[in-house]
């Protein structure tokens, strides 16, 4: 746009053709100068502060074990993709995207209320409200365009939201879009979450909201407590649960299984592109008359390509698997509990608790940028998180277990962190 805008001004007509003058060219070369000294000293600036993210090129499937940037056949271990499951290699799951290309192609070329949808997509929306026991679904390209279309639609200016201080960005771009009063609470605090309520008691209707687990620090909102605030006070409660759904609970239904209020929490928002395969997509699942209104009104649905066939196929494989038997995800929590415990007792700082999700707690961003380039030389890729994906000082390394993992796998990476800290003095 802003190089369309350049050409235009840049022009004027000659002889029936539009042909830049020298000034004007003069012009615009002196502004792209000046915009491009900007944004290399906005980036010199992330890369002395020691928070510059690098992409590392993976040249295999996403699994247990990667190549990465030319590494061994034998591969690297991959502590770090939201692969929760072990489903994005799952030949099972891989084959269903394949027959669902063959059978429907590569894609819809349109939205869904033109002429996007397919049995597919119906057949998965059906799946997924089955399998969180809730009336309807709706599917969008991703859960941050399922966050970014929900507020909008549901909350006007009569009513208010309520969400927690560390909700995703995605929640909080969403809750930007939506005219509805909003009150921040503090992170799982309940007193300041009552005391928004009753700050809040004039409004229409009051969306409480929060993450199920909060993706940085690997905790778990404590629903049961918001919900009887919510009902105490009148309010609906919202749960993301893109890192709950598939593996927590008793039979991998979320945090809200997990806690024993699946009966208690309105909305849920998640994704397909972690436990649930891991390619792409998010969803609502909810009342059937919001999952209507947001068909009509739901500006990333209306206005997005429809989920290409080969995603909705996989996905509806992942969520088959899961309707079938909760073996998968039960062997979550031994694994995780062996890493954490292991870590802990050579003497890092695990955050969070019981949750697969193992942030590595370092605090310095740089600390943090070479202990995971270390680590890919010993054979482990994770990275490192710093500003502004987590507070300044938050610094760490996020640990992702995956049911993929073997036990032989967990201690390498141990070992790995132990070689690695005591380099850096980070454990003794």
């Amino acid at each position: 746009m802003y190089l369309g805008k350049v050409a235009r001004s840049l022009a004027r007509p000659v002889g029936g053709a539009l042909r830049p003058s020298a000034r004007a060219l003069n012009r615009s070369y002196s502004a792209v100068a000046e915009a491009r000294a900007v944004l290399e000293s906005e980036l010199d600036g992330i890369r002395s502060a020691g928070t510059w993210k690098s992409e590392r090129i993976i040249t295999s499937r996403q699994g247990p074990r990667i190549n990465v940037d030319g590494s061994s056949s034998s591969g690297i271990l991959n502590f770090c993709a939201n692969n929760y499951l072990g489903l994005s290699s799952h030949p099972e799951v891989v084959q269903a995207g394949i027959d669902a290309l063959k059978t429907h192609g590569a894609g819809l070329s349109s939205v869904r209320f033109i002429c996007g949808t397919q049995d597919l997509h119906k057949n998965l929306e059906q799946k997924l409200a089955q399998f969180h026991e809730r009336e309807d679904c709706i599917l969008y390209a991703s859960c941050f365009d399922a966050n970014a279309g929900l507020f909008e639609v549901l909350l006007g200016p009569e009513d208010a939201v309520l969400s927690d201080e560390l909700n995703h960005a995605s929640i909080i771009d969403g809750i930007r879009l939506c005219r509805a009063k909003r009150l921040r609470y503090k992170h799982m605090d309940l007193e300041n979450l009552e005391t928004k309520l009753k700050e809040s008691q004039s409004s229409r209707m009051r969306l409480v909201v929060t993450d199920g687990v909060f993706s940085m620090d690997g905790d778990v909102a404590p629903l049961s407590q918001i919900c009887d605030l919510a009902e105490q006070y009148g309010a609906m409660v919202f749960v993301d649960e893109c890192h709950a759904t598939g593996f927590l609970g008793p039979r991998g239904r979320g945090t809200d299984e997990l806690l024993g209020v699946m009966d208690r929490v309105d909305i849920i928002n998640s994704t397909l592109g972690k436990a649930l395969g891991g390619a792409a997509g998010g969803y609502t699942v909810g009342p059937k008359p919001l999952i209507d209104l947001l068909r009509q009104r739901s500006r990333p649905y209306l206005f997005s390509n429809s989920l290409p066939p080969p995603v909705v196929g996989c996905a509806t494989r992942a969520v088959e698997l899961l309707l079938a038997s909760n073996e998968i995800s039960q062997s979550m929590v031994a694994k995780t509990m062996r890493f954490r415990n292991k870590m802990t007792q050579a003497g890092f700082t695990i955050s969070g608790l019981a949750h697969p999700i193992c942030p590595v707690m370092l605090g310095d961003a740089r600390l943090a940028s070479m202990m995971s380039d270390d680590m890919l030389k010993l054979g482990v890729y994770v990275i490192g998180f710093s500003f502004p994906v987590v507070p300044k000082g938050k610094a760490r390394i996020r640990v992702q277990i995956s049911a993929a993992h073997t036990d032989e796998d967990i201690d390498h990476c141990v070992d790995a962190f132990i070689q690695t800290g005591r380099k850096h003095g980070v454990v003794s």
